[in-house]
């Protein structure tokens, strides 16, 4: 085990993966049409080649943890035998509200179903009737279901593992240790793998911040007219940056304890506020029939593709939040396995892949369901509006409750909050990767990282917005998903040598 009371050294990681990072920032910044043109052809070209690796991979780890689960290898302990839970159950469930929820959950949250009521992701369901709004609420509850958590809840039980039941540290290369059989931050392979898992980190958590900035100016310009436009956007990446840059130099104990607090209080407050204000019954028969639908479709979302038909709403849609999950795992997966010291194998899943989906779900049953009614049968038109600007999503729907402004300014602090949070939680992540798995990485790097992760947000929106946004995660998610596959192989391998019937 290293010994975590040395000094953190930089090493390649840190500048092979920060230089990389850097070109691409201003290559974007001085070529912003050669960028997106390029970028835009990646992205085709991946998602019409590996769209089904996606799907297939991440339908395989929902079957790989739930064997766990029901295995023998359950009763495993990520420490000691003799460990138990560093925290209760309700403070580690909500900290893993805190990790895996944000920014993405309060811009979806509306944005998709009305999305996909707007524009049906089958061609044979006409749009804006009741049928449509069902099948939007089924496939929004796919995407922030199960699946999607599978991906966090595959690399936070690796690392988990691998940190306290091995003793080792937390990197990405670590877990590849048994088949690579390398000494750890000095061979090219083990330093290639956790180059690979922070660029597709700060892809990740750039798309997050990209896509919170975006509703962020969306909101400004409903409530206070401020313009929408691309450089009102780079504005507020650099004052978001600054502030998360502060909150990285009051520690983990403090700037970002005090504002996962704010975030969960605000979310709850304005949950339970809409709750009680929207259609409550319809909300309520929403969510139960939303999840019979989504439990008697799984696998046929989980493997759909569309190979005898032209269209690209898999691609848009399902592959995108795949490419997503997994470019963001790295963070939410450290971040996870470092709250669940003491979990057996099976309480780790269960806790992972239940609570915090049916939460998801929850809010979007409450948020998309109101929008959805106000259009069904109060004669609005939120679909419509998000068509034409997906950031107001949620404040055209404040706008048909009753105190809409005090609502719409809440949800800008709390979207810029939860930018804050994770951004901060992120640059210690990353920090931390780029120097031997410290955990004390060095200010000067975390401010370094910081300055990058808000760079890079700022070319990817300037040079092709959302689509941006979206290219980044798939493209740089695509070695990575390899990784994870090779990880979950590695994992299984040591488990069938764990001697279970000594084990509590």
């Amino acid at each position: 085990m290293k010994d975590s009371t040395q000094k953190p050294r930089l090493n390649r990681v840190f500048y092979i993966s920060a230089s990389l990072i850097a070109l691409l920032v201003l290559f974007g910044a001085i070529a912003p049409t050669s960028f997106a043109s390029i970028a835009g052809s990646i992205f085709n070209f991946t998602t019409r080649s590996f769209g089904w690796f996606y799907l297939l991979s991440v339908f395989l780890f929902v079957l790989f943890l739930v064997f766990l689960a029901f295995s023998k290898y359950g009763k495993i302990r990520l420490g000691k035998d003799d460990d138990r839970p560093q925290y209760p159950f309700f403070t580690w469930i909500g900290m893993l509200f805190s990790a895996g929820f944000g920014v993405g959950l309060v811009f979806w949250g509306v944005a998709e179903p009305m999305s996909h009521f707007f524009t049906p992701p089958y061609t044979d369901t006409e749009a804006l009737t009741v049928e449509g709004a069902r099948l939007a609420m089924a496939y929004s509850f796919f995407h922030w279901g199960v699946s999607q958590w599978s991906v966090f809840a595959i690399v936070g039980l690796i690392i988990a593992y691998f940190q306290f039941r091995r003793n080792a540290d937390g990197l990405i290369s670590t877990s590849l240790s048994p088949l690579i059989k390398e000494r750890p931050y000095k061979q090219p392979l083990n330093q290639t793998i956790d180059i690979l898992a922070v660029i597709a980190t700060v892809m990740g958590v750039a798309t997050s911040l990209g896509l919170g900035v975006l509703q962020i100016n969306g909101g400004l310009n409903s409530v206070f007219g401020l313009p929408n436009t691309a450089w009102m956007q780079v504005a507020i990446i650099v004052v978001l940056t600054a502030l998360f840059l502060t909150s990285t130099t009051t520690g983990l104990d403090r700037g970002i304890k005090w504002l996962s607090n704010i975030n969960l209080g605000t979310a709850l407050v304005l949950m339970v506020f809409v709750f009680f204000a929207g259609p409550t019954i319809f909300i309520l028969e929403t969510l139960t029939l939303g999840l019979g639908d989504y439990l008697q479709n799984f696998i046929r979302y989980s493997l759909r593709l569309q190979p005898y038909q032209q269209g690209t709403w898999v691609r848009d849609w399902t592959i995108f939040y795949w490419a997503w999950a997994i470019a963001w795992s790295p963070f939410v997966g450290a971040f996870v396995a470092r709250v669940s010291r003491g979990r057996t194998i099976r309480e780790f899943i269960v806790g992972v892949l239940i609570v915090p989906p049916f939460i998801a779900l929850l809010w979007i049953a409450v948020f998309g369901g109101t929008a959805l009614h106000l259009d069904l049968f109060e004669g609005t038109s939120i679909a419509e509006a998000v068509n034409a600007d997906v950031t107001s999503a949620l404040f055209v729907t404040f706008a048909e409750l009753p105190f809409s402004f005090i609502l719409s300014v809440l949800s800008i602090l709390l979207i810029l909050t939860f930018l804050i949070t994770s951004a901060d939680s992120a640059t210690y992540i990353i920090s931390s990767m780029t120097t031997n798995g410290s955990l004390n990485p060095p200010l000067p790097v975390r401010i370094a990282w910081g300055v990058l992760l808000g760079g890079i947000a700022a070319v990817l929106l300037l040079a092709s917005g959302l689509e941006g946004l979206q290219t980044a995660s798939l493209i740089s998610a695509l070695p990575f998903t390899i990784i994870l596959l090779l990880m979950v192989f590695t994992l299984f391998k040591l488990l069938r040598q764990e001697n279970v019937r000594k084990i509590k």
